[in-house]
C-alpha cells in the first residue's frame, strides 16, 4: 500500500509572539515495512533557521526558529509512504516468536549481543513512565509469568487494556500522569500505549512507545477505527531472539499496512510532533489535522 499523508498543525496566539524555537517529529522513518518515498515539511511565518537531523533513537528532527511576530503559527507536511508490513505477520508464527517464554528473555536480556545492548535501554525509567507503581506491576503480572510466551502475554496485555480501559478524548493531557490513568481506567491511545509500556518494563522486559498514524478510509463493511485522522500511538515489546513486535491497545490489534510509522522512543516526550518555546505573554489555541488517502 503506498499513501499520502497531510498533517497540518496551527498554533494561533491571541497576542503576537516574537520569538519561537521548536523541534518536529514529523517526517515519518524508515522501518520494518515501511519506505519513505517522499516528504515535505512548510512552515509559516518562514523560519530563519531550520535544519534536520537524526535523533539518538534514528528519529528524523526537524529544528526550527521564527523570528518575526506573529499571531499563528502554521506546519504543514505531506508525505508519502509505502507500507507492505502483512508478510512480517507470517512470522509471528514462528518458534522464536511465539516459544520464548519470559524466563528465556530474562536470562537472554542479560547478554551483550548489540540487539540486546541496544534493546535493554527501553527497560529503564523515562520521563513519563516510572517502574514503582504497586497497581501497575500487579495489573502486568496477570498477563506475564515465567513460563508463558512473551508474545501471548502482549497480546493477552492488549487486549486487557482495550477491554479495561474506556476511550476519552477529554479525560487527560500529555501531562496527565499514568498513575492516573490507570486508577480512572480511561484516557487515548498516547496513554494506553504508555501504560502497556509501563506493565512491560515493571517485569523487566524492554518496550517502546511508536508515534504515528492510522488509515483514514476504512476497509469495505468495516467501522473506522479509533484514532483515525491524528496521531496515533502504539507500542512494540523485544522478543529475544525474534526481534521488536507492535501492538496497538487503543485498536485491540497487531499493527498491518494501516499503521504508519512515524517514530519512536522510551515515551511520548521523546516523540511529539511538535514542542517548542515561545516568547510572548498570550495564550494558544492548538489545532491539529490529519488527512490520509492510500493510493494504491
Amino acid at each position: 500500500m503506498i499513501f499520502n499523508v497531510t498533517h497540518i498543525t496551527k498554533y494561533e496566539y491571541n497576542a503576537p509572539v516574537s520569538y519561537c524555537h521548536n523541534i518536529a517529529t514529523l517526517k515519518p522513518r524508515e522501518s520494518k515495512g515501511q519506505e519513505l518515498l517522499d516528504y515535505k515539511i512548510q512552515i509559516t511565518p518562514e523560519p530563519a533557521e531550520i535544519s534536520e537531523r537524526i535523533d539518538f533513537f534514528g528519529n528524523y528532527i526537524t529544528r526550527f526558529s521564527v523570528q518575526t511576530e506573529h499571531k499563528i503559527l502554521k506546519v504543514t507536511t505531506k508525505s508519502k509512504i509505502s507500507r507492505d508490513y502483512v508478510k512480517f505477520h507470517e512470522s509471528f508464527k514462528s518458534t522464536a516468536c511465539n516459544k520464548i517464554t519470559m524466563n528465556d528473555a530474562l536470562v537472554a536480556l542479560q547478554g551483550i549481543d548489540p540487539e540486546v545492548l541496544e534493546a535493554k535501554q527501553y527497560i529503564l525509567e523515562s520521563i513519563f513512565i516510572r517502574r514503582t507503581d504497586k497497581e501497575i506491576r500487579e495489573y502486568a503480572e496477570l498477563s506475564f509469568n515465567g513460563n508463558r510466551s512473551v508474545f501471548d502475554a502482549a497480546y493477552e496485555l492488549m487486549q486487557r487494556i482495550y477491554t479495561d480501559f474506556d476511550f476519552d478524548a477529554e479525560f487527560s493531557t500529555i501531562s496527565t500522569p499514568i498513575e492516573e490513568v490507570m486508577r480512572e481506567k480511561k484516557g487515548v491511545c498516547q496513554d494506553f500505549a504508555q501504560i502497556a509500556i509501563a506493565c512491560i518494563r515493571s517485569v523487566g522486559l524492554p518496550a517502546r512507545y511508536i508515534s504515528g498514524y492510522i488509515e483514514t478510509l476504512p476497509p469495505p463493511g468495516k467501522v473506522k477505527l479509533v484514532g483515525a485522522d491524528a496521531s496515533h500511538a502504539w507500542f512494540a515489546i523485544f522478543i529475544p531472539g525474534f526481534g521488536w513486535v507492535d501492538f496497538d491497545p487503543t485498536n485491540n490489534m497487531i499493527p498491518k499496512d494501516q499503521h504508519i510509522v512515524v517514530g519512536w522512543g522510551r515515551d511520548y516526550y521523546d516523540v511529539p510532533p511538535l514542542k517548542g518555546v515561545v516568547y510572548g505573554s498570550g495564550q494558544s489555541t492548538l489545532k491539529v489535522s490529519v488527512d490520509i488517502a492510500s493510493v494504491i
